[in-house]
């Protein structure tokens, strides 16, 4: 099985149900959730008004290779009422692949690393939350970029654990 990291976040509805259904979706399909950061919220990106996100990133083993991982989560986005109007817009449910072991791939529908995540405190807080260590192929090691951003710029408040203890 293969080792991926996804970030998850929602800024309409229940937005905590919405991240930990993505998780149930997933698994029913075989994917393992390894291991889940904590909730953090968050401002949006983007030029578009809107509410404030709840990010996480969940670690998990699949047995899909990158591209049937990145189009089985657009399958768990539209199965949670994601509707793709407006670029960075408001959503249910978002889900990036953020990494898939060491590989890069850069094909016109799909970019790993993903190719902002190491300039987004909603994603690195919750990925080095998983994995101090952890290398961002081709760009360093994700602390690293995490402590060069201005936390003034990309707050985030620290919320609750995705997964209930013994999930």
């Amino acid at each position: 099985m293969a080792r991926a990291y996804l970030s998850l976040g929602s800024n309409l509805g229940d937005r905590l149900a919405h991240l930990r259904s993505a998780i149930r979706i997933l698994e029913e399909r075989g994917i393992v959730t390894v291991r889940a950061s904590h909730v953090y919220e968050t401002a949006p990106v983007g030029p578009v008004q809107q509410g404030a996100f709840l990010n996480a990133v969940v670690e998990v083993e699949t047995t899909l290779p990158p591209v049937g991982l990145l189009a089985f989560a657009a399958a768990v986005e539209k199965a949670l009422g994601r509707e793709r109007q407006q670029r960075w817009g408001p959503r249910t449910l978002d889900i990036d692949l953020l990494l898939y072991e060491d590989r890069q791939v850069d094909l016109p529908f799909l970019q790993i690393p993903h190719p902002c995540m190491h300039e987004r405190r909603f994603v690195l807080l919750p990925l080095t939350e998983l994995e101090p260590e952890i290398q961002i192929p081709g760009v360093g090691k994700a602390r690293d970029c995490l402590a060069a951003l201005d936390e003034a710029e990309q707050p985030a408040t620290k919320c609750e654990p995705l997964l209930h203890s013994g999930a």
